[in-house]
């Protein structure tokens, strides 16, 4: 049986995200890009300095391919997927690839593994039917159960690759401490971070998805901001538990998202107010902050929000 990648055991948590870097980028615009201007984006980043590249997955290139087109087009930086959808493929196939990758780029590459269905409906994707599910935890369980029944007949990777999991209830933090090194939360506020340390422990990795928008215009940005928050709160019901979880009801949710919901999931203004509020991700307990550039046109590559937030985020 392969063994389990389990979380390194360390004394605090503030090193458990210590290969991965304080600060990162999460997009989902790299599907967008052709794959010449994805290796020069990545290998920017890279220059950048910032700690990890995560990409998401949606109907667009294959996780497994698209971290290998990331991780070719750099040298050093950990390549995460933010996250691999369990519903888009088996046990097997998502055993066999995150191999593959662990031993083509030695420790530089994080499975997060999420999206999995929550009752026995077949859920559509923009048209395309979906795959039905158990229940969230335990379907995950058995996930992880079967990815580590599979036999490897190639050479294994030195060390195995890391897993995370999109964990956001208490049960799936749980399972994420225990079975995994640790947990990608998406779209949470600063409160959900330090109730996630608590539930895991000081040992479990937490690194923490913050949308951020990079304008000093407020009105437009908070407009910006409230888009974003209301497509999540009425199309992903995984996301609008999470944060009636938190204490957000159904007047921050039902029609227009409230302010009081858009100002805790985004960042926006400029460089210092995104800084801070890394900063309070930190404070409550994150390892690692991965920061989500929002604009207007999803599809376009947020370069100079890169350029312009890295040296206020990465500097201590």
């Amino acid at each position: 049986m392969t063994p389990n990648p389990k979380r390194t055991t360390h004394t605090a948590h503030a090193s458990a995200g210590e290969p991965l870097g304080r600060v990162g980028i999460w997009t989902l615009a790299f599907d967008g890009q052709p794959a010449g201007r994805v290796r020069e984006a990545a290998a920017e980043i890279e220059e950048l300095g910032y700690g990890t590249i995560w990409f998401g997955e949606a109907l667009g290139r294959d996780t497994a391919g698209q971290a290998w087109l990331l991780l070719s087009a750099t040298r050093r930086i950990p390549v995460a997927s933010g996250i691999a959808n369990i519903a888009f493929r088996d046990p097997i196939a998502m055993a066999t690839a995150t191999r593959t990758l662990g031993e083509a780029f030695p420790g530089r590459y994080v499975l997060g593994l999420g999206g999995h269905r929550v009752d026995d409906t077949v859920h559509l994707m923009d048209g395309y039917p979906m795959p039905a599910r158990g229940r969230a935890v335990t379907t995950m369980r058995g996930y992880l159960d079967s990815m580590d029944a599979i036999p490897a007949h190639g050479p294994r990777p030195d060390p195995a690759p890391r897993r995370v999991l999109a964990a956001l209830g208490p049960k799936m933090l749980e399972l994420a401490a225990d079975r995994t090194w640790g947990a990608h939360p998406y779209f949470v506020p600063v409160r959900h971070t330090a109730e996630a340390r608590r539930i895991m422990g000081p040992d479990a990795f937490l690194g923490v998805e913050q949308a951020v928008i990079l304008d000093t215009d407020l009105d437009r940005a908070r407009a910006l901001a409230t888009e974003h928050v209301a497509m999540y709160v009425r199309s992903a019901p995984h996301q609008e538990a999470s944060v009636r979880r938190l204490g957000f009801g159904d007047a921050d949710i039902t029609g227009t998202p409230s302010r009081r919901l858009v100002d805790a999931i985004v960042a926006y203004g400029d460089a210092d107010r995104i800084r801070e509020r890394v900063a309070e991700h930190l404070a409550a307990g994150a390892d690692h902050v991965c920061l989500q550039a929002l604009t207007a046109d999803p599809a376009h590559l947020p370069l100079t929000a890169w350029r312009e937030l890295a040296p206020a985020t990465l500097t201590p």
